[in-house]
């Protein structure tokens, strides 16, 4: 049985936030690379922090300012108040990589298809305006207040669209959260994003378990989904 839609990662997955965060430090002054790996590298212990129940939910963009003070203040790195909101907003500018937007487009055809993402709906709504990511709905995070690999992320987002967790297919270029989307019951799908992380990218490169469907990029996965 074929799915009803198609619920896709966000960060890495259709969007290539490495290029486009050390751009825009780097149209700052900053070294853009460097600056951009050691925010990345902050992400999954600021959510652990909320998953674990130490601080209340808040949205990316909070998470994000704190991370960018930590990293600028490790690096020893001079940055204005208002160019660290300026920096912080660039998590809502993000380029899609060149297979994103004629994939899911193609996708859309024959099935609904949202974001699940950590990302919180503005930021979502902004970063699908600047890339022209065409979702028929923003999912994922706040509407669950929770973050992924967090069960109620993937579950709440299946519920909004009324449908059952086994008529979804979770689409992401990371194993974990395609592990942990199959526990709560839905399909998956791997997308290989090689360069995520540069050229040394050692991870993901391949799905590591079962998935119902593996595929090169968003134009490949269309053509195995019959779209």
């Amino acid at each position: 049985m074929s799915p009803k839609a198609l619920l896709f990662d966000v960060f890495g997955t259709c969007v290539d936030w490495r290029t486009s965060i050390a751009r825009a430090a780097a149209a700052l002054g900053l070294p853009g690379e460097p600056v951009a790996d050691a925010w990345r590298a902050r992400y999954q212990p600021q959510l652990d922090t909320v998953r674990r129940g130490e601080r209340e939910w808040v949205v990316l963009d909070v998470l994000h300012r704190e991370a960018l003070d930590d990293v600028l203040d490790t690096l020893g790195l001079e940055l204005g108040e208002a160019e660290r909101d300026e920096l912080t907003r660039a998590w809502h500018r993000l380029d899609p990589w060149p297979d994103t937007v004629a994939g899911l487009t193609r996708l859309k055809r024959r099935y609904a298809i949202a974001p699940c993402s950590n990302g919180h709906i503005a930021q979502s709504v902004n970063l699908a305006r600047y890339a022209g990511l065409p979702w028929d709905a923003i999912l994922g995070a706040e509407i669950a207040r929770a973050y992924k690999p967090q069960p109620e992320v993937y579950l709440a987002s299946v519920a909004a669209l009324g449908i059952e967790p086994a008529e979804a297919m979770m689409v992401a270029a990371h194993n974990g959260d395609l592990v942990a989307a199959a526990a709560c019951g839905l399909r998956t799908a791997f997308v290989a994003r090689p360069r995520e992380y540069g050229p040394g990218q050692q991870s993901d490169l391949r799905a590591d378990g079962d998935v119902d469907v593996e595929a090169a990029d968003f134009l490949a996965l269309a053509d195995a989904l019959g779209a």
